[in-house]
């Protein structure tokens, strides 16, 4: 099985990047070209089914071969150019490696401000077999061509795909009830990542009124120390809310005042 992955996978590599030349989603067939020979370079997307098709059924040390190793050593190319250092042709094998990459595996995403990526939920696979594929093959692209953190979020009904993404090296960021955040950090340096929110903002309300007598309530659940005490209507603001407007609403909620009428 593993010399006919490899065998794909230099079928593949024939793949030539071209601008604008993307894979469309849902498309079945499609040709990449590029300034070499037609002969050489125009290859329809067939080989993108044949390699989906072989990969299906590869170990899992087979694919981590195929995404992890030097493209060298999959291909057989000799002194694997670094960019710049080596002839057109090589430089042009190189290419195409991660244009067959790009074209048939990676996970469709975003580009965000700080040099990362933002992984499209709503357009993951639809299975395991094909999620542990398609981000195997992410990782690696996105490595190849300098990206720093990954924003991958996981919808509940992706939940089964968490514990693929935590063996690839994905950590938690945080949850919400529809979904879960997971990040990665690509460089070999400190993460820059941000770390998710950890505290909240109290506010209270101070209402006078016109005989100079203050607004105070008796919370209804509260510890035995507390019980019967009065206070101040108090409360958290909510995500994007401004301050004020946080205490004017957790007064009218347990007073039923706002604006200094009832």
């Amino acid at each position: 099985m593993e010399s006919s992955l490899l065998d794909t996978a230099a079928a593949a590599a024939s793949l030539c990047a071209a601008p604008g030349g993307r894979r469309r989603a849902g498309s079945t067939a499609s040709f990449l070209s590029c300034s070499c020979s037609p002969r050489d370079c125009r290859v329809s997307a067939s080989y993108s089914h044949s390699i989906s098709r072989m990969l299906s059924g590869v170990r899992l040390a087979a694919r981590r071969k195929l995404f992890r190793a030097d493209p060298a050593d999959l291909l057989g190319v000799a002194n694997w150019p670094e960019a710049g250092g080596a002839g057109h042709h090589q430089q042009q094998q190189q290419q195409h490696w991660w244009a067959a990459l790009e074209h048939n595996f990676v996970l469709e995403s975003a580009d965000d401000e700080y040099g990362g990526v933002v992984v499209d939920a709503d357009r993951l696979p639809t299975d395991k077999a094909a999620f542990a594929r398609s981000l195997a093959a992410s990782l690696s692209y996105w490595k190849s061509v300098g990206k720093k953190g990954v924003w991958l979020k996981l919808p509940v009904d992706r939940a089964e795909f968490v514990p693929l993404a935590v063996k690839e090296g994905f950590k938690y960021h945080h949850a919400e009830e529809s979904y879960l955040m997971m990040t990665y950090w690509i460089p070999d340096e400190p993460n820059m990542l941000p770390a998710n929110a950890s505290h909240q903002v109290g506010v209270g309300g101070f209402v006078i009124n016109d005989q100079m007598e203050v607004l105070v309530v008796q919370e209804k659940y509260c510890g035995s120390l507390l019980d019967g005490v009065w206070k101040l209507p108090t409360g958290f603001i909510l995500a994007s809310e401004e301050i004020y407007t946080g205490a004017s609403r957790e007064v009218k909620e347990e007073t039923g005042v706002r604006n200094g009428t009832l």
